[in-house]
């Protein structure tokens, strides 16, 4: 079973502390599954971009798969009304 790198960007690890910590820790797990598994059931890739994304309740985490170099880059984590903005 071949493992991804998890990166976590400065700017998305800012938006997951300010998360409630019950909310925080799911979304901790859920990023590192996505190690194991980055295309999961229930992720979709996101239309005229090359970034995918998986529900964690009512957040969103915005990612890119490298697959070249096995990274999973994590770019963005916020509530679901929010997250797309720019």
């Amino acid at each position: 079973m071949v493992s991804y790198k998890i990166v976590i960007k400065k700017s998305a690890a800012k938006e997951i502390e300010r998360i409630e910590k019950k909310g925080r820790v799911r979304i901790i797990e859920k990023i590192r599954s996505l190690a194991t598994d980055p295309r999961p059931s229930g992720s979709k890739k996101l239309s005229g971009q090359e970034k995918f994304r998986v529900r964690q309740g009512n957040y969103r985490i915005l990612y890119q798969i490298i697959d070249d170099e096995l990274i999973v880059s994590v770019v963005r984590v916020g509530h679901r009304r929010e997250v797309y903005k720019n």
